[in-house]
């Protein structure tokens, strides 16, 4: 399932620019934000299970709806054990709900904000990109 796209400028108001400018506490960081030290570490473990394509991939996958490992190996044409691998990868950092059936296990994506997360990067990223002038 693809994600709507979003305007992108939708999210920036005018003070962006001068948010940039925002007082900066003595840990670092602007006011704007209250990151601690566990904030951090729980962001960058989710942002390292996310740092995969083919993660990335399965998640959009199961959005719509449980699938089997062998449906997600079907569907993305990747191999079992590669699929194995990230779904363990998946289920370890919480962004996956299994279910057992019989002989099926089934995956589904833990929480739809997850999407939210993904359409947010890609459009940081696609703005970063369109701004770059030099490789």
């Amino acid at each position: 399932m693809m994600v709507p796209a979003m305007n992108r400028m939708q999210n920036r108001s005018a003070n962006d620019d001068a948010d940039r400018d925002l007082p900066v506490r003595k840990d670092g960081f602007s006011a704007r934000y209250e990151f601690t030290e566990d904030h951090l570490q729980h962001a960058a473990f989710l942002a390292k299970s996310l740092s995969d394509g083919n993660r990335l991939r399965i998640l959009v996958l199961i959005s719509n709806g449980r699938k089997s490992v062998s449906a997600i190996v079907e569907k993305l044409d990747l191999s079992q054990p590669l699929v194995s691998h990230h779904l363990k990868e998946l289920k370890r950092s919480l962004l996956v709900r299994v279910e057992r059936e019989g002989p099926f296990v089934y995956y589904e994506l833990a929480d739809s904000r997850i999407l939210d997360v993904l359409q947010i990067l890609n459009d940081v990223a696609t703005d970063l990109l369109t701004e770059r002038k030099m490789f």
